[in-house]
């Protein structure tokens, strides 16, 4: 797109592409939005935030709402027999990734039903 006469090409230092690109981490904010403020085009936005020097550090994306909690085993469980289908209104989860406590790593994809990881760690654990 050209420029109109007698304007100047703007130019943005590091310092401002690095404040703007940390705007549209906000929570309900858009790249949009933030392009609006600044009377610009979103795809310079969008290419600034592709660059690892301009680009807020950012939690994983593709798990933007992954949470870690400890998880223990009561030996009582071990005896009982697991679920292997999920129930209605048993929790669900997309992913779900567990270190032992002696180093071996399950990570199950997909929606699974936590039960069933349950039983799948009470079997390794036997």
């Amino acid at each position: 797109m050209a420029s109109k006469k007698g304007q100047k090409k703007r130019f943005w230092s590091d310092e401002e592409k690095r404040s703007i690109c940390a705007q549209t981490r906000a929570p309900g904010v858009s790249v949009a939005q933030v392009a609006r403020r600044y009377a610009m085009n979103a795809n310079l936005i969008f290419t600034w935030l592709r660059d690892p020097r301009f680009a807020p550090a950012a939690l994983d994306e593709a798990e933007p709402d992954a949470v870690f909690l400890p998880v223990e085993i009561d030996g009582a469980l071990i005896d009982r027999k697991p679920e292997v289908v999920a129930s209605p209104g048993s929790a669900m989860a997309q992913r779900v990734d567990i270190t032992l406590s002696d180093g071996r790593r399950i990570v199950v994809e997909g929606p699974t039903a936590l039960s069933a990881v349950v039983g799948l760690v009470q079997g390794l654990m036997t």
